[in-house]
């Protein structure tokens, strides 16, 4: 298979079982909207050269393919619409559909047609070719304007852009951040978008800075993740490979970004508070 391989050197996890002990353990505990209480912690964040590495964590197993039929479904085709995800036979916005079968007018409809008529992820991409040193290349999916028509407000909301050289950065801004289960989706998911936008614009993708304001664990997940604390991580293997042939970002498949080589322990069951 051809295309770009980037070997890593094993930090995901580190980094990420880091933040869950620290949580366990000093975490504040209180209720929140869901009725299932939390342990937190505030302004967390973790760092990834993705030259050197591709974050997926090794501890469980993390469904790469369902993270990038999600993402593409926000940033390739715009949409807000589960049944898209379903014909997918991906069914994590199932809990969120409005009778209309929509999540409203969330992620999707906000990358590609805020206001109704303006394509954030095109603009950017517009940008990076034309004048890569703005200070300006930033997608937010967060308007005011539009929040009580939304079914679920955006938890990773931002992404910033910083060209430097060849390399393209990026940071991306969760106000809310599930640590069980929504963390290593949006990792994963992220990194490989940034990779997307980098392969269909001439950089390499460099440095990956994942901001999360609400870093919180689930009461009925505190035993999953003791357990995950005490697996040993792989020595990482996986390769994220895109296929060469994508010239343009919105002409993006599922099987166009594929992960190689990916080396974990078992899934570890989790139930999502909604």
């Amino acid at each position: 298979m051809e295309g770009r391989g980037i070997m890593q050197s094993n930090s995901t996890d580190r980094q990420y079982l880091d933040l869950v002990k620290d949580i366990l353990e000093n975490g504040y505990y209180d209720q929140n909207r869901t009725g299932t209480a939390t342990k937190k912690l505030c302004g967390k964040f973790f760092q990834f050269d993705l030259q050197k590495e591709f974050p997926i964590l090794t501890t469980k197993q993390v469904f790469f393919n369902t993270a990038i039929k999600e993402i593409q479904w926000i940033y390739v085709q715009g949409s807000n619409n589960v049944v898209d995800l379903q014909k997918q036979n991906v069914k994590i916005w199932n809990e969120w559909m409005k009778e209309d079968g929509t999540i409203g007018k969330a992620y999707g409809y906000q990358a590609r047609h805020w206001g109704g008529h303006i394509d954030q992820v095109q603009n950017l991409i517009n940008t990076l070719k034309t004048n890569p040193q703005s200070r300006r290349m930033i997608v937010s999916l967060w308007n005011v304007a539009d929040l009580p028509d939304m079914a679920l407000e955006p938890c990773a909301f931002m992404t910033m852009w910083d060209v430097m050289g060849d390399t393209l950065n990026m940071t991306l801004i969760q106000r809310s951040g599930d640590m069980g289960l929504g963390i290593p989706f949006n990792m994963t998911q992220y990194a490989a978008l940034q990779h997307m936008v980098a392969h269909t614009t001439g950089f390499k993708a460099g440095q990956f800075t994942h901001y999360i304001h609400n870093a919180h664990i689930y009461e009925n997940h505190f035993e999953a993740m003791k357990k995950q604390l005490e697996r040993t991580p792989f020595e990482p293997t996986a390769k994220i490979w895109l296929n060469p042939e994508v010239k343009d970002f919105n002409n993006f498949t599922p099987n166009d970004v594929k992960l190689l080589d990916y080396k974990y322990h078992p899934h570890i069951s989790m139930e999502v508070s909604v």
